[in-house]
C-alpha cells in the first residue's frame, strides 16, 4: 500500500442505500470506521464494496475449460473491472487455486453445470439423463460453495426451438437434494416452459428469465426466487438467431421475440419485488471485466441507479452471504471519481481498486 500502513478513503462512502459515511480507514486489511493512531495515506472519492458479478464462469471460453494462466486474465480482468466478489455460475474448470491468491477476486462455485445429454454448449457441463439428476445435484453440491446450477432449458433440435430439459418429479428430488446438502440451486432459463416446474421444485434462482410472463412474475416476488438477467448476454441473441434461422427458424423467431422485450422482463419483475442481481455471463462466447456494462443495462431495464448499484455491492453481498464495508470486514473496495448513485456509467472507470486490503 506504499509508504503509510493504513489507508484513508475521504469524501462519501457508500456503505448502503440509506447508510453514507464521511470517511473509512483501512487497517491491517480490514475496514475500520475508528479514526486509527497509525500514518495514513489518503485518497478522496466515493467509495462502494466491491462489485459482484453474479454470473461469471472463470476458466471457461467457447470450448470449455481453459489453462490456469486464462483463468488468471480472466479473473484479473474482472478485478481491474471493481469486481472483487464472484459468482461462478457453472465451471468445468478447477479454480480452487484461485483462493490462495491474494491479488484475485474471491470466488463462489456452483460446481459444474448440470445438463440434459446433447443439450447444451459441449464440454461444458455433465451430461446426463433425469433418472441421475439428484445424484449429480447431491455431489456439485458438495463440490461447490453452496450453489448448483442446472440447465433448465435448451434447443430440441426434434422440435425445432427450447424445450424443457428436465420433469418436475426430477426437478424436485434433485432441489432437494441440494438444500439438504445446505446449497441452493439456480437454473439457466431462456423460455417460460420451463420455469412452472422449477418454481414447483423450490429453485432458489434462474439465470437470464427472459421467459418470465406475467403469471409467473407474481409467483416469483412471492417466493422470493431471484433473477440475474445477464443483459449484456441477451444482447447476442439477435446474431445467434441470424446464425440459426434456417436450420431452426421457430428457435430464431423465439430468440428474437426474447430479446425484443428483455428490459420490460425486467422491470416488470423489478416492479413486482422480485430480486434481481448483476451477472454478465463473461467466460463463454463473452469478455470479463463487463461488470459496469450490465448495471447501465439494468438502469435502461427501468430499475434507478441506486437499486441498479445494489444489485452489485451491499444487495448482492447480502444475498450470497458476503460482508460489504461494515466494521471490522475484509476491506474490498472501489473509489470512484464521482457519485455513481447520480451517474451510474462512473462504474466503468474505477479510480482505485482495493483488495483484501490492497491497492491493486
Amino acid at each position: 500500500m506504499g509508504d503509510a500502513a493504513v489507508l484513508h478513503v475521504k469524501g462519501r462512502v457508500l456503505v448502503g442505500p440509506d447508510d453514507v459515511r464521511d470517511e473509512l480507514w483501512v487497517l491491517d486489511g480490514r475496514v475500520t470506521y475508528q479514526r486509527p493512531a497509525a500514518e495514513s495515506r489518503t485518497v478522496h472519492g466515493w467509495a462502494v464494496p466491491g462489485l459482484v458479478d453474479a454470473h461469471c464462469h472463470v476458466g471457461l471460453d467457447a470450448h470449455g475449460a481453459v489453462d490456469a494462466a486464462t483463468s488468471e486474465k480472466q479473473a484479473i480482468t474482472d478485478r481491474d473491472a471493481g469486481t472483487l466478489l464472484i459468482r461462478d455460475a457453472g465451471s468445468a474448470a478447477d479454480t480452487r487455486w484461485v483462493d490462495a491468491r491474494e491479488d484475485l477476486p474471491r470466488i463462489i462455485r456452483a460446481g459444474r453445470h448440470i445438463a440434459r445429454t446433447r443439450r447444451y454448449i459441449r464440454n461444458y457441463a455433465h451430461e446426463i439423463e433425469p433418472g441421475d439428476l439428484p445424484a449429480y445435484v447431491r455431489a456439485e453440491a458438495r463440490r461447490g460453495d453452496g450453489w448448483v446450477k442446472l440447465v433448465g432449458d435448451w434447443i430440441d433440435r426434434e422440435r425445432g426451438d427450447l424445450a424443457a430439459c428436465w420433469p418436475g418429479d426430477a426437478l424436485r428430488e434433485a432441489v432437494a437434494a441440494a438444500h439438504q446438502e445446505g446449497a441452493r440451486v439456480t437454473a439457466h432459463c431462456f423460455a417460460a416452459e420451463s420455469l412452472p416446474d422449477l418454481l414447483a421444485a423450490g429453485i432458489d434462482c434462474v439465470e437470464h428469465a427472459t421467459g418470465l410472463t406475467e403469471e409467473l412474475i407474481p409467483q416469483f416476488a412471492e417466493r422470493g426466487v431471484a433473477i440475474v438477467p445477464t443483459l449484456v448476454n441477451i444482447a447476442t441473441f439477435p446474431k445467434l438467431a441470424s446464425v440459426g434461422a434456417e436450420r431452426f427458424p421457430a428457435w430464431a423467431a423465439h430468440m428474437r421475440r426474447l430479446h425484443e422485450r428483455r428490459y420490460d422482463t425486467v422491470g416488470a419483475a423489478h416492479d413486482a419485488g422480485v430480486p434481481i442481481y448483476v451477472g454478465t455471463d463473461a467466460g463463454g462466447s463473452l469478455a470479463h471485466g463487463l461488470v459496469a456494462e450490465e448495471v447501465a443495462e439494468l438502469v435502461k431495464a427501468g430499475l434507478s441507479p441506486l437499486a441498479a448499484l445494489g444489485a452489485t455491492t451491499w444487495t448482492a453481498r447480502k444475498w450470497l452471504g458476503r460482508p460489504g464495508l461494515t466494521e471490522g470486514a475484509p476491506a474490498d473496495l472501489v473509489v470512484y471519481a464521482a457519485d455513481p448513485r447520480t451517474d451510474i456509467r462512473i462504474l466503468a472507470d474505477p479510480q482505485l481498486v482495493v483488495l483484501r486490503g490492497r491497492i491493486v
